[in-house]
């Protein structure tokens, strides 16, 4: 009589004990998101040392659950099984998390999660206090803590490279700094033609004070425009705005000055474009990788385009501006040229990351990514932080923060320990760019479309394209998946220069 061998019996249902327990570990990943946005929205101050410990064991019981020896057992029985391509994916997904959590002591996540629940809060009154003394033993823990974090991972690699493949795994660094040196390269000059032009722009159409009630109607009425699934969504504020949920539950934060409306508008449809891509993730894959963002440059690359590509294009503010003229009747005289115009104006004097014009931006990225590289590489000392920034701001963008609350407090990402983050900020805008030339040499140019309000037929070539693969696909074959083209800077260059071009009359552009 034949029998089953233990290695038959043990691949036999393997797969779907694996895809039981990835749900189990996506879900306690979920409900730890789900306070982490309570704590930065809605949780009283006197919250944190608590929430310090929900998060952290929260996190540990992920981490245990994935570090499990089964999950090894499971994912070993799968090695040599035949699967489809869903389920190649998954697995692949699976064991790179697993492979990278095993090398990970169980006490150095728990106190990295402890440290940056307790880090968000000393953040915040060090900015608000503009003094980065109050912050600067939190950073230093936390360079710390990813260093080792990165050498347990991987001792013979540079730990920045380590800490980068945490937020985009599958474009390497060397990638990351070839498109970085790309845009410094070829926007310093294009910025420099800017500066000498003498084309009248507008930069006024949005001057005025406009009441914070009256703008989170407004960004709601930016939000119904867009397309938002309010059933799946919700509007709140936060000191730095983001986006986060599954695709049940994805919700945006914005914020609001009184002396800024543009700025409300524009982090509004930022934020969408997030929270769009997390809704458009397959219901039936919710809880394993095929129900998942595809990371950080592919995220990014959905709120620039959206952000960019509609909400700072003419189309769109003759589209939007009758809209905002209801909440604000100031705006009346104001002409969707002017909107135009104003909204992509190019600052020569702007200290904030958030609030750059779409082209010096990057140089803002540049600055971080320097920073933080040598931070972990040893090269800087938490110490020099602010005297490095600000140096470099002079360097790259001509200008000098004169407070720590501008200079370097003004980002919320080192107070999660999220070093490696900021590159995948213009990988996704150089994304962005490609993925809108495909969509517009498939479907046409969606001017018009725009122009109506109609973005059914742009949204649905990003569910169909980009948003219903979740992590079937690494970055560089859902790039060329959806564009039939390798990832390139070339579309998002030749947007700038011809954009900008136009908008100051630049004969060489």
């Amino acid at each position: 009589m034949a029998t089953v061998s233990d290695s038959e019996t043990e691949t036999d249902g393997a797969y779907d004990e694996l895809l039981t327990r990835i749900e189990r570990i996506t879900n306690v990943g979920n409900a730890a998101g789900v306070l982490r946005w309570d704590q930065e929205v809605v949780m009283p101050e006197g919250g944190t040392p608590a929430r310090a410990k929900q998060l952290s064991t929260l996190s540990a019981l992920g981490h245990e659950l994935l570090t499990d020896e089964r999950t090894g057992v499971l994912l070993e029985a799968l090695e040599d099984t035949e699967l489809d391509g869903e389920e190649e994916a998954v697995v692949r997904e699976i064991r790179r998390r697993y492979d990278r959590a095993t090398s990970v002591p169980q006490d150095l996540v728990e106190e990295i999660s402890e440290t940056t629940a307790n880090a968000h809060p000393t953040w915040v009154e060090a900015k608000e206090e503009d003094d980065f003394s109050i912050f600067e033993p939190t950073l230093e823990k936390l360079v710390d803590l990813q260093k080792e974090y990165a050498n347990h991972i991987d001792p013979d690699a540079d730990p920045y490279e380590v800490l980068f493949a945490d937020y985009e795994p599958y474009l390497d660094l060397e990638t990351a700094e070839r498109v970085l040196e790309r845009l410094r390269d070829e926007l310093v000059p294009l910025l420099e033609a800017i500066d000498d032009s003498e084309a009248d722009v507008e930069t006024d159409a949005f001057a005025g004070t406009f009441d914070d009630d009256d703008q989170e109607a407004l960004a709601r009425d930016v939000l119904d425009s867009l397309g938002y699934d309010w059933d799946r969504g919700r509007l709140d504020t936060a000191p730095h705005p983001f986006s986060t949920g599954t695709q049940f539950d994805a919700r945006v934060t914005t914020r609001f000055d009184e002396n800024d409306l543009l700025g409300s508008i524009t982090s509004t449809i930022h934020e969408f474009g997030h929270a769009n891509y997390t809704l458009g993730l397959p219901d039936e894959g919710y809880g394993t990788p095929l129900g998942e963002a595809r990371d950080l440059t592919v995220h990014e690359s959905q709120s620039r385009l959206w952000e960019n590509h509609v909400g700072r294009s003419r189309p769109f503010w003759e589209h939007f501006l009758p809209i905002a003229r209801e909440r604000f009747p100031e705006l009346e005289d104001v002409s969707p040229e002017a909107a135009y115009e104003a909204a992509n104006q190019v600052y020569d004097d702007n200290l904030i990351r958030v609030e750059a014009d779409e082209l010096t931006y990057h140089l803002h990225i540049v600055v971080r990514f320097e920073i933080e590289r040598d931070l972990i590489s040893g090269d800087l000392e938490v110490s020099g932080v602010p005297e490095a920034w600000n140096d470099k701001y002079e360097e790259y963008l001509g200008i000098r923060p004169e407070t720590d609350a501008e200079g370097c407090l003004q980002d919320i990402h080192w107070s999660h320990g999220s070093f490696g983050y900021f590159p995948t900020y213009s990988l996704g805008s150089v994304l962005a760019a490609q993925l809108y030339a495909a969509a517009e040499d498939d479907l046409g140019e969606f001017d018009d479309r725009v122009r109506e309000g109609d973005f059914a037929d742009l949204n649905g070539w990003l569910r169909e394209e980009i948003h219903a693969h979740g992590k079937r696909y690494t970055t560089p074959d859902l790039v060329e998946e959806a564009t039939g083209e390798t990832y390139t800077a070339d579309y998002f260059l030749e947007y700038a220069k011809d954009k900008y071009g136009d908008l100051y009359d630049l004969e060489d552009y």
